[in-house]
């Protein structure tokens, strides 16, 4: 199971590139920036004061708070940030390579516009959020800019900040030198390994479930769903061959493929039980398709209307295409069932 776990939190973190990668290159830089300002505001209103309460910084000044909820946060979701504190009122934070947001050559196709709407979606918003018109962040080094990541520092100033100085960028400075001393850490006895597993399945899921959301007040419906659907695809032909390693799976016909499906669905925590093809009347199967009942349907766990729509039939695509990466050609039904879906395998 725990293999699934982590085939399935590989598996979101490579969908949200490749969207990112096909948004940028069919809708333009603009739109990918706004896209990410979006989704970054969205994850933000959504998390970052129940974080800070969960995380035990509440209570802290706002500049070192709100460091330490970057450091800890994205820590949960396996990226390395260090943090470096000056003062009470300055604490900074510089994420290592290699980027989560862009793994591997995907950085190279990522225009610097998604950088600039993630910091003002989440970086700029964090003064607003905590009732401190005082706190802005300081940008010193961008990723697309060849420097050396995302870097730069919560301050909190001796005066009201206006609207565009929430987020400025001062690429000379430089951060203090970094002392693992004071570097903010999970409590070791409350993270298990199971638990930090399951925390970044959830971690990347989030970003597929905010960011079809996201897109489609930036792109449009039709857009949102036309992208979404064939980065899934691809994402599911390109990546299953790791996914099937990770979880044992047989490149093989409709019955290998529903075990596939079985074990990967399970690593979402979703319930997936086979069944007798020939058992099941209505299913117009014949004795070389594989029937697969998936429910919980943990994607779209409390969304609905055309939210809940889109994000689906985006998702389903994923599967379609980790199946159409078989040797052996197949069709894929995907059906609403109650709370879950009906997954029908036929050779093709």
């Amino acid at each position: 199971m725990s293999a699934a776990v982590s085939a399935q939190a590989e598996c979101h973190h490579q969908f949200l590139l490749g969207l990112q990668l096909m948004v940028a290159t069919r809708e333009g830089p603009d739109a990918v920036g706004d896209w990410m300002f979006r989704l970054f505001r969205r994850q933000h209103e959504a998390s970052f004061l129940p974080g800070l309460r969960k995380l035990g910084l509440d209570g802290l000044p706002h500049a070192v708070a709100c460091a330490r909820y970057h450091v800890l946060s994205n820590g949960i979701g396996g990226v390395a940030v260090d943090y470096m504190e000056e003062s009470a009122a300055k604490a900074w934070v510089r994420f290592r390579y290699p980027r989560w947001m862009y793994d591997g050559p995907a950085i190279c196709g990522v225009p610097i516009e998604a950088s600039r709407g993630f910091l003002r979606g989440w970086y700029a918003h964090n003064g607003v959020s905590l009732n401190n018109p005082r706190l802005g962040f300081v940008c010193v080094s961008e990723d697309m800019s060849g420097q050396y990541g995302l870097c730069g520092y919560f301050r909190e100033y001796d005066r009201e900040l206006g609207a565009d100085e929430r987020l400025v960028f001062a690429p000379g400075e430089r951060p203090p030198p970094w002392d693992p001393a004071r570097q903010p850490a999970l409590p070791a006895d409350e993270w298990s390994e199971e638990r930090l597993a399951k925390a970044r399945r959830n971690y990347a899921i989030a970003y597929i479930r905010n960011g079809i959301g996201a897109l489609v007040p930036a792109i449009g419906a039709d857009r949102a769903l036309e992208h979404g659907r064939l980065a899934a695809r691809l994402t599911g032909l390109q990546h299953y061959r790791r996914m099937a390693n990770a979880v044992g799976a047989v490149d093989g016909g409709p019955q290998d493929a529903a075990g596939f499906l079985q074990a990967m669905f399970r690593g979402m925590g979703d319930g997936a039980v086979r069944e007798d093809a020939g058992t099941n009347a209505g299913t117009d199967s014949g004795p070389d398709t594989a029937v697969l009942r998936q429910s919980g349907l943990r994607i779209v766990r409390g969304l609905s209307g055309a939210e809940r729509d889109i994000l689906l039939a985006c998702w389903i695509e994923l599967w379609r295409g980790a199946v159409a990466s078989h040797r052996r050609f197949m069709t894929v039904g995907a059906e609403a069932e109650g709370d879950g879906l009906l997954w029908t395998i036929r050779p093709d």
